[in-house]
């Protein structure tokens, strides 16, 4: 089978619990949610995947699409894997293509740390194909007043049943908006599923017609999930404060 792929380059993870680990990301294209906030391009088919050629100096070639997985291998291993955390899996939502998953993974090797899928969260019998495929799994939460789309939550007790297995955390995009009773149903869904799983709130991006979330919020929010599980922590998307990919 062929898959369709944005783009294969090492940058660092700027999100969640393993900010600044150096990682080669493989970005799949399309997702089955639509968020408010979302940055990711996933309209129409990309003609190419962009590969980077060399680690970290952003010297692109293209590559038609779509790609198989022994394609997808040897790009990602042209990337010197030795020096890299992980291998990202991510989008998109890179769940859409569980078969990819199960058939690239054997083939990724030489990482320190393994394989890490990035998810939204919401497709638990994908994640059941693919579990024993990954090391690490980064989910969301998708609070439904920031990402304007229906309520998740029975949907992503499921997909944390089987992802806590794994080293997983979950991460919640906040805003001023974000009401805290979402926060609470987040911190009180994880304490019932998955005691230990660490919550990550993240505070949404600003810009366009997105306006960045006050500070004395964020702390709010924080102190909210604090009184039902251990570990709240907040973490802005580093990679875009600092310019990386």
């Amino acid at each position: 089978m062929r898959y369709p792929v944005t783009e294969i380059f090492s940058s660092i993870q700027g999100e969640g619990l393993l900010v600044g680990c150096r990682q080669v990301f493989i970005r799949m294209h399309g997702c089955n949610l639509s968020c408010a906030y979302c940055d990711t391009i996933t309209g129409e088919f990309p003609a190419c995947c962009r590969v980077e050629a060399t680690p970290g100096k952003s010297d692109f070639k293209l590559i038609a699409n779509p790609l198989g997985a022994a394609d997808i291998a040897e790009a990602t291993a042209s990337l010197d894997l030795s020096r890299h955390h992980s291998v990202s899996l991510t989008g998109g939502e890179p769940l859409l293509y569980p078969s990819l998953v199960k058939e690239l993974t054997p083939l990724i090797k030489g990482t320190r740390q393994g394989i890490y899928l990035e998810t939204n969260g919401t497709l638990p019998d994908s994640l059941a194909e693919v579990i024993d495929c990954v090391d690490m799994v980064a989910m969301d939460f998708k609070l439904p007043a920031m990402t304007g789309c229906a309520p998740l939550w029975e949907t992503h007790r499921r997909f944390l049943k089987t992802a806590a297995s794994k080293y997983t955390f979950v991460k919640i995009v906040a805003g001023d908006k974000t009401p805290p009773e979402e926060v609470i149903t987040a911190a009180e869904l994880i304490k019932d599923t998955a005691p230990g799983v660490p919550l990550v709130i993240q505070p949404v991006s600003a810009g366009g017609n997105i306006m960045a979330v006050a500070a004395k919020h964020l702390l709010e929010l924080q102190e909210l999930a604090l009184s039902i599980i251990d570990d709240v922590r907040v973490i802005p998307q580093t990679h875009k404060i600092m310019g990386f990919l």
